[in-house]
Order: C-alpha cells, then sequence, then structure tokens
C-alpha cells in the first residue's frame, strides 16, 4: 500500500471498477487504492485511523475525486489536502456526474488541479479515463519526476 500511484475516491462500485479497468488495461497505474467515503479518503492521505502507521511521505501521484460522497464531501476532502502544506502538491482532478457551476466554482476555488463531469456513455466513459490517466500518470511532470 506505500506505493499507491492512484487514489480513486468513488462511492459508485461500477464507475469504480471501470476506472480500474481503464488504467490496469493502458498499464498506467499499476497500485490503485479505491475508497468510498471521503473520510476514508482523508485517513489514507493523512495517515489516520485504519491508515495509522502507513509512511506518510509516500502519497499518491493522483487523486481522481467524486463530489457527492458519504461521511466527508468531496468539497471538504479537497480542501484539507490543497489547505496541508505536506499534501497540497499532490494533483487532485474531480470526476464526478455533477455539471452545477457551483460545484465547479468551489472546486477551482479549492484548488482542483481539473474538473471533469462523468460522461453517461459508456465508451466516453472509458475515453476520458484513458485521457486523465495518459495526462496525469504519463504526460504532466511534478517535482518528483
Amino acid at each position: 500500500m506505500e506505493n499507491v500511484e492512484v487514489l480513486l475516491v468513488e462511492d459508485d462500485p461500477n464507475d469504480a471498477e471501470l476506472v480500474l479497468h481503464v488504467l490496469k488495461k493502458t498499464n498506467m497505474a499499476n497500485e490503485v487504492l479505491v475508497v468510498q467515503d471521503g473520510k476514508e479518503a482523508l485517513d489514507f492521505l493523512f495517515c489516520r485511523g485504519v491508515y495509522d502507521g502507513r509512511d506518510a511521505s509516500h502519497f499518491p501521484r493522483l487523486v481522481l475525486l467524486d463530489l457527492k460522497l458519504p461521511h466527508v464531501h468531496g468539497h471538504e476532502v479537497l480542501k484539507q489536502v490543497k489547505e496541508n502544506e505536506k499534501t497540497r502538491s499532490i494533483p487532485v482532478v474531480i470526476l464526478t456526474s455533477s455539471d452545477l457551476d457551483y460545484d465547479i466554482t468551489n472546486g477551482y476555488k479549492l484548488g482542483v488541479n481539473s474538473y471533469i463531469q462523468k460522461p453517461m456513455e459508456f465508451e466516453k466513459f472509458q475515453e476520458t479515463v484513458e485521457t486523465i490517466g495518459r495526462y496525469w500518470l504519463t504526460l504532466n511532470k511534478t517535482s518528483a519526476g
């Protein structure tokens, strides 16, 4: 679990399975951790709860974040990640079904790196995930790579 490349925060098991399938099929991410709510995402990133003792120096290369999550809303997850000096440089992409102006505006105000509405069509969803993975995991450069 130390080498998580992508943290997928998604409460819809079908969407999570499709994202996993695309990332594995395209060999863009070997280690994907799926969490189903905002609280677990924060626990992982900040080494709390069941993730207490996790090496706090290993962060995912990308967080794919849904907004409408149980326990802690995606905007709150984003806020805490971007306010913390240790986690603020982790790229966070909101991948959600919402196209509400408030969700988009608030996401960028809180520091999201990209906001993408999930396509409803299966093939378009696959293409979108592949494009996200290609950009953030292979083309985008970070200070570590």
